[in-house]
């Protein structure tokens, strides 16, 4: 038959709330060093455009899935590009 005295129950007890506190400290360290890491804004990129020059022909694809260049608008319409960032991701 196995006897635990109140000195054995109290200190197996620390060694539970030790072993709780050490992990729980690894997991705030954790989400600490992920959170830095994700709101660290990346630098801008280098561009050789300035200010007024011709916009650089690009293509993308439009709602319908149809390649579209920006070269197909010009001299036909005005075109005015917005990018938002983050938008329509879960980021």
């Amino acid at each position: 038959m196995l006897r635990y005295t109140a000195r054995d129950v109290n200190s197996s007890f620390l060694g539970v709330i030790d072993l709780i506190m050490k992990h729980l400290f690894s997991i705030a360290l954790g989400l600490i060093l992920v959170v830095g890491a994700l709101g660290q804004t990346p630098a801008a990129p280098t561009t050789h455009l300035k200010i007024g020059d011709e916009a650089p022909d690009f293509s993308l694809n439009d709602t319908a899935g149809k390649p579209i260049k920006l070269s197909d608008f010009r001299g036909k319409k005005n075109v005015v590009l917005a990018f938002y960032v983050l938008a329509f991701t879960g980021g």
